[in-house]
């Protein structure tokens, strides 16, 4: 059987959206500390998990996870982009709750695994939509006491979907009640402790018209850390004298698309900086300068506006935008060339 098969026909691939879809399965390993070793990958078809209720990852908060992308390009074939640093942020994340790494090796085995034997599900070229890859990790053994369980369990879930914010500017709300991470606490971590404590601020800004929200530093709250679902890359200068600034919080997740947007940016000859960014209400940046924000998983937004205390700062998204973007959907993609074989469950 030739290997990528066509998209699906029974999705309208026109409105897809950014639901959950039922596909033909996802991949699992499961570690053992008696024995120190992930198992070899599992294709399991039930989209359900059996886990005991006193797991570690539903008392305790246990678990970690990773976001990125496979598109289908225009010659037919899946890429994923840079998944080994996904792998090396999941076992950043991982260290920081107690939770034993996953090697590179089991986990580009296991997203390619999931990608493969879902790879009708990868949405036709022209769509601009993507294959969202959720990798996740948890303790998975009972536990009632306060200390690391004896087993772990690596999922890697995928499904259809379509542009997340759009390819409209979004407008942007400052956070200023709230602090998504403590100064040395996990804020550098995917884990679903920093994000579950932010829907309702979400849903809030939301209701009020607003695309995104943004988090200030917890101890001052006069400086940029991120958006609530993405990394913050800011862009200053007109002409050919650009440059690109990026926070250097240690309360914020280590962006695989900042970092590209920067080796893209030295390739054009701009400068970068990765500094403290105070907040733009409060420096003004000039009428000139643009604000992309960037997805964790390959795509460049732009940021329309941002508001504080209803004050708001518009600015504007120029063509240094769309030449980032463009370039970033060219480079450090792998190519799935063959199709996996698996175990079935």
């Amino acid at each position: 059987m030739t290997f990528p098969p066509a998209p699906v026909n029974t999705i309208d691939w026109s409105d897809i959206g950014f639901r959950v879809r039922e596909v033909n399965g996802h991949i699992e390993s499961h570690y053992s500390v008696k024995t120190g070793v992930w198992s070899k990958p599992e294709f399991i078809t039930d989209p359900f998990l059996r886990l005991h209720g006193m797991a570690p990852a539903l008392n305790y908060g246990q678990q970690a996870y990773e976001g990125m992308k496979a598109f289908r390009s225009p010659n037919n074939e899946i890429t994923i982009f840079r998944p080994n640093r996904n792998a090396s942020r999941l076992a950043h994340s991982a260290a920081m709750v107690s939770i034993p790494p996953v090697p590179e090796s089991v986990f580009s085995e296991c997203v390619h695994a999931a990608v493969s034997l879902n790879a009708a599900y990868v949405p036709p070229h022209e769509t601009g939509a993507a294959m969202y890859i959720r990798p996740l990790i948890f303790g998975s053994s009972a536990q009632l006491g306060l200390n690391p369980p004896e087993e772990y369990t690596f999922c890697v879930y995928v499904l259809p979907v379509g542009v997340y914010h759009g390819v409209h500017p979004v407008k942007a709300l400052i956070l200023e009640d709230f602090d998504r991470a403590a100064p040395d606490g996990t804020g550098s971590a995917k884990v679903g402790g920093n994000y579950a404590p932010v829907l309702k601020w979400s849903d809030k800004a939301r209701n009020e018209g607003y695309g995104i929200t943004l988090h200030l530093d917890s101890k001052t709250r006069s400086e940029i850390d991120e958006f609530s679902t993405s990394g913050f890359i800011g862009v200053k200068g007109t002409g050919d004298d650009i440059t690109l600034v990026t926070p250097d919080s240690k309360c914020v997740i280590a962006s695989v698309t900042s970092d590209s947007c920067l080796d893209i940016a030295r390739s054009f000859g701009w400068k970068t900086e990765t500094r403290s960014v105070s907040c733009p209400l409060t420096t003004r940046l000039t009428p000139a300068s643009t604000c992309p924000w960037e997805d964790i998983v390959r795509a460049v937004i732009r940021i329309g506006s941002f508001t504080v205390e209803e004050d708001d700062f518009r600015i504007r998204c120029l063509v240094r935008y769309r030449k980032l973007s463009h370039l970033l959907a060219r480079k450090w993609s792998m190519t799935l060339s063959k199709s996996y074989s698996s175990r079935r469950h």
